[in-house]
Order: structure tokens, then sequence, then C-alpha cells
């Protein structure tokens, strides 16, 4: 059965990418939800790499089963965990109290996402390239 790894990882620096875009344009709830798609994308990479199985959007749980080779380090566990806290909230008006997520993001946790997709990718390539 062939891989297609490299599309997946391909794809999750261009997530990353649009993510530093969104950011330099003060679309900070959109550089977070790219940021977790670009980690979401590059875990899905390395699964396809290992012929494992990878179901699910939760970053953290992906993260936690990797093969065994593969074992996450306890840091990059708390990043998939920040960047889980991503997936909904920043495109849903009606996912936090008040105000939109346009509203309710900063550039700080722009920032941060940025990294932590930054790590999570750093790692994946790792055990895959």
């Amino acid at each position: 059965m062939a891989t297609r790894h490299e599309d997946w990882l391909w794809q999750a620096r261009r997530d990353l990418e649009h993510a530093r875009a969104s950011a330099e344009g003060s679309f900070f709830e959109w550089a977070c939800f790219a940021s977790q798609q670009a980690a979401a994308k590059a875990l899905k990479a390395l699964f396809q790499r290992k012929r494992a199985d990878a179901w699910g959007h939760s970053l953290a749980e992906l993260a936690t089963v990797l093969p065994k080779d593969s074992q996450a380090p306890a840091e990059l566990l708390e990043a998939a965990k920040e960047l889980d806290k991503h997936y909904i909230p920043t495109r849903y008006p009606n996912a936090l109290p008040h105000g939109s997520a346009g509203q309710s993001y900063t550039e700080g946790e722009a920032l941060r996402a940025i990294d932590h997709a930054e790590q999570i990718i750093r790692f994946c390539e790792g055990h895959i390239l």
C-alpha cells in the first residue's frame, strides 16, 4: 500500500505558512486555527510514514498514540494540548462566552500557536526524513 506522507507533510508546511500570513495580517484566530491544522497534518504524515492509522482531530490524542519508535516528549504533548484548544473556538462566534473569535484572539496566542506547530512539524520531520 502506498503512503501519502509526503503530501500530508507538504500541506502541513503550507498550513504553517498560512498561519504566519494570517498573524501578519492580524487574523489571529485564523493563525491559531491554521497552526492547529498544520500540526495535525504533520502528525498524520508521521502516522502514514509508519503505516499506522490516525483518527480524529485531537493533537494530544494523536501524539499520545504515536508508534513506539516515535514517542512524543512531554513538551510536545503540552504543545499539542494547547493547539487542541484552537480547533473550534477560532471558527465559531458561539464558542466563546462573548464576542467573536476575531475580537478575542491575540497576537501572543497566534505567535505561540505558530511556535507550537513548528515544534510538532520539526518533530515529525525528524521521524519521517
